[in-house]
C-alpha cells in the first residue's frame, strides 16, 4: 500500500465529505481523489516514474497535495521548493536533487524560467494523460525537505512514505483529531511544519482543512470568526502578528480547543495572550528531520505546563545524552539526499537522530529546550544558518572579517546579527553591508542588525567566541 490511501479511503467511505478549502472552493474527498487519479496519470505522460524527483513552485494550493499523493502511488518523491528563497538560491538545491519535473504557480514563471530542470509545467494546465505504473509503498522515499546545514550548504531531509503516515499518528495523538475536526492551516507547506503537523494528518483522520495560501493575521482571524476551525497551527512570529492586530480583541475564539506552536523556544508573553482568551497552546519539537513531531504538549497539560515541549510523541523515542536531545522512531528521516557523510554525522549506529538542541527533563517528565548547540537562528519560523550569511561578507573587499549571532528580535523571535570588522583605510556602512545580499539570499535571512567592531572576541585556538559576540552587541545596544 502506498500514502495515497489517506484520501482512497475517505473518497470511498465518505465522499462527500469536504476534505479541503480554499479560496472559497470546497474540495471534498471523491473529488479530491479524482484529481489525484488525474495527475498521476499526468506525471506518467511526463515520463515520471519510481524514484524520480518533481519540484513545486509556490504558495500553498491544493495541486501541491494531489502532487504529493500521486507521486505516492508512482513511488517518486516531491521537492517543495521554499519560495522566499532567490533563484540563485533554488539552483543549488536542484543540482543536488536533479528533478525531472517543475510544477510552478504563475507568479514564479520568471523566477522558474531560469532554473535548470527540463520539463516546466504551469500549475493547472493541460498536461498529457499515460496509463501509470502503480509502484510506489509504504517503504518508499516521498518527500525530500531542504534545510540549512552546518556549513550553510542546504540539505535535503528525506521522509519516506512510512515516516509521513507514522509522524500522522503521532499528530493525531497530539491533537486528539477526529474526522468532527476543522483544521485551519496557514503555514507554508514547503515546511514540514505546515505540511504535516495538521494538514497531512486531518486528512488521515477524515477531518476538514481550510487552507490558507499565505498566511496573514487579518484572514486568519476572520476565518476563525466566519468557519469556525478547531485547530491551528502558528509559529511565535505569527503568534505575535495575530496578537498585534486590531481585530484579535474583538474576534471570538472561542471554536478554538487548542493553537499549537513550535520551531523555538515561546515566548510566555504569545502563550499567556492566548491563554488568557481560553485557548491552550500546545506546543510541538522536532525537526525537519524528525518529520517534524519528537515531542508534543497536550492540551490537556498546556495550562499547568506552559512553554515546555511536553513529553515524547505516542510513536517516538527521545533521550538527552550529555545535555543534547536526541529522537529515535519510524517518523525520523531516511537519509539526507546524496549526503552520506552528513546522514552519519546525524545519525547514531542504532538510530537516533542527533538534533544538536539542548534540553532537559523536569520532576514531571516534561521536556524544556535550553538552547542550540549548533549555530542555527530560528527567525520567524524560517531556519537560518550563520556560515550563510558569512559567505556573503567573505565577498566583500572592505570587510576584514565577521561574525554572524542570533540576537532576540520583538517581532520574528530571533534575528540575525552581523559583526563586521572593516579592513583598514576601507569604507563601508550599514547601507553598504545590507546591499551585499541582494539577489544572494532571500529577503529573511538579511542581516536585521548590523554591528562595528575593532576586531572579533577569540579564544587561544582562533576560534571567535559567539557568546563574547553577544556580549558585545547588548554592550553596542545598550550605548545607543
Amino acid at each position: 500500500m502506498n500514502f495515497s490511501r489517506l484520501i482512497e479511503r475517505w473518497a470511498a467511505h465518505a465522499p462527500e465529505r469536504i476534505a479541503l478549502h480554499f479560496l472559497g472552493v470546497d474540495y471534498s474527498y471523491a473529488a479530491l481523489w479524482a484529481r489525484v487519479e488525474r495527475m498521476t496519470g499526468a506525471l506518467a505522460g511526463l515520463g515520471v516514474r519510481k524514484g524520480d524527483r518533481v519540484a513545486f513552485l509556490g504558495y500553498n494550493h491544493p495541486e501541491m497535495l494531489v502532487l504529493l499523493f500521486a507521486l505516492a502511488r508512482l513511488g517518486g518523491l516531491l521537492v517543495p521548493l521554499n519560495w522566499r528563497l532567490t533563484a540563485s538560491e533554488h539552483r543549488v538545491i536542484l543540482a543536488d536533487c536533479t528533478p525531472s519535473v517543475l510544477f510552478f504557480e504563475d507568479e514564479f514563471e520568471t523566477h522558474a524560467a531560469g532554473l535548470p530542470v527540463d520539463t516546466k509545467i504551469r500549475l493547472g494546465s493541460t498536461q498529457a494523460s499515460a496509463e501509470p505504473v502503480l509502484d510506489g509503498d509504504d517503504q518508499d522515499e516521498l518527500l525530500i525537505v531542504y534545510t540549512s546545514g552546518t556549513t550553510g550548504a542546504p540539505k535535503g531531509a528525506v521522509l519516506s512514505q512510512s515516516a509521513l503516515m507514522w509522524n500522522a499518528f503521532n499528530s493525531i495523538h497530539a491533537h486528539d483529531l477526529s474526522q468532527a475536526d476543522h483544521v485551519l492551516s496557514p503555514l507554508p507547506m514547503f515546511h514540514v511544519g505546515g505540511l504535516n503537523n495538521q494538514t497531512l494528518p486531518a486528512l488521515l483522520a477524515g477531518a476538514l482543512v481550510t487552507l490558507h495560501r499565505r498566511f496573514e493575521p487579518g484572514s486568519w482571524l476572520r476565518d476563525v470568526k466566519a468557519r469556525k476551525p478547531t485547530l491551528s497551527l502558528l509559529v511565535p512570529a505569527t503568534l505575535q502578528a495575530v496578537i498585534g492586530h486590531p481585530d484579535w480583541e474583538t474576534t471570538d475564539l472561542s471554536c478554538l480547543r487548542m493553537v499549537n506552536t513550535g520551531s523555538m523556544v515561546v515566548p510566555g508573553s504569545l502563550i499567556r495572550a492566548f491563554h488568557a482568551r481560553g485557548v491552550p497552546i500546545g506546543q510541538i519539537y522536532g525537526a525537519t528531520e524528525t518529520a517534524p513531531l519528537a515531542t508534543v504538549l497536550m492540551a490537556h497539560d498546556a495550562f499547568a505546563k506552559p512553554g515546555s515541549a511536553g513529553k515524547a510523541a505516542l510513536h517516538c523515542e527521545v533521550r538527552i545524552v550529555e545535555g543534547e536531545i536526541q529522537v529515535r522512531g519510524p517518523n525520523v528521516m531516511c537519509r539526507y539526499w546524496n549526503n552520506p557523510g552528513a546522514t552519519a554525522a546525524a545519525m547514531t549506529g542504532d538510530g537516533w537522530f542527533k538534533t544538536g538542541d539542548l534540553g532537559r527533563w523536569d520532576d514531571d517528565g516534561f521536556l524544556w529546550i535550553d538552547g542550540r548547540s549548533k549555530d542555527l537562528i530560528i527567525s520567524g519560523g524560517e531556519n537560518i544558518h550563520p556560515a550563510e550569511i558569512e559567505n556573503v561578507l567573505a565577498d566583500c573587499e572592505a570587510i576584514a572579517e565577521s561574525a554572524v549571532i542570533g540576537v532576540e528580535d520583538p517581532k520574528w523571535g530571533e534575528a540575525a546579527c552581523a559583526i563586521i570588522v572593516r579592513k583598514a583605510g576601507m569604507v563601508i556602512d550599514e547601507a553598504g553591508v545590507l546591499a551585499l545580499f541582494t539577489d544572494r539570499l532571500a529577503r529573511y535571512k538579511h542581516p536585521r542588525r548590523i554591528v562595528f567592531a575593532d576586531s572579533l572576541p577569540k579564544n587561544a585556538m582562533g576560534k571567535v567566541q559567539k557568546f563574547e559576540l553577544k556580549k558585545l552587541v547588548i554592550g553596542a545596544r545598550a550605548g545607543g
